[in-house]
């Protein structure tokens, strides 16, 4: 604990606020406590593609801490956001001290490998629309307000950014946004989203 209390720091992020580049050195791990931030790679060609996004509770930035090396993608602020940051030198000292700590972030790499793959299987086997609605879903979970029987939130991803996380085409991504519109599932005005919260069956007979 002394070591964290010494270098762990609370940030405030910014919409478009860069928490690191791609290229930059790695000064820590860093765990997203509020908002959300877009993961990207950029090619050399200028080319740029969304690879994931972070969520309240993610940890990132811990693969270039673990190997010792240079980031390999940008994390911007797609919303005002926080950052809790455990320095490089904090960490190191605190995997040094506990192996259960390295473990832990081991553990971490794996399951994004395993979510990784795990993507590629639901390309294969899932259609469009369905794995649209799990993103739009978890975005609803983590940032959406209550509107009446509507969970509601502002978009903060573009049709790129979501047609980069499908692997599809952005005039696709609007194809399947018309799809869950006329089965119900959303009610979408621009980047403006509603979902219809689901309200618990109530039987005619309850009661009788």
């Amino acid at each position: 604990m002394s070591f964290l209390t010494g270098g762990f720091s609370r940030s405030e992020f910014a919409e478009g606020q860069a928490l690191y580049m791609q290229g930059d050195e790695n000064r820590g791990v860093f765990c997203v406590s509020r908002g959300l931030f877009a993961i990207r790679a950029h090619s050399e060609t200028g080319n740029t593609t969304l690879l994931k996004l972070a969520y309240p509770g993610d940890v990132i930035g811990f693969r270039s801490y673990l190997a010792n090396d240079t980031h390999k993608t940008e994390a911007r602020a797609l919303m005002p956001s926080r950052v809790c940051t455990v320095a490089h030198r904090n960490a190191n000292r605190l995997v040094q001290t506990d192996a259960k700590v390295l473990a832990r972030l081991t553990a971490r790499s794996i399951a994004e490998i395993d979510a990784a793959r795990d993507r590629i299987i639901d390309a294969a086997t899932e259609s469009n629309q369905t794995r649209l609605a799990r993103i739009l879903g978890k975005l609803m979970q983590a940032h959406g307000t209550r509107d009446g029987a509507y969970l509601r939130m502002h978009l903060p991803l573009s049709r790129t950014d979501l047609a980069d996380l499908l692997g599809i085409k952005p005039e696709t991504v609007s194809r399947v946004l018309n799809r869950l519109k006329a089965d119900g599932q959303f009610v979408v005005s621009g980047r403006d989203i509603r979902m219809p919260i689901l309200q618990p069956h109530t039987s005619a007979l309850s009661g009788s």
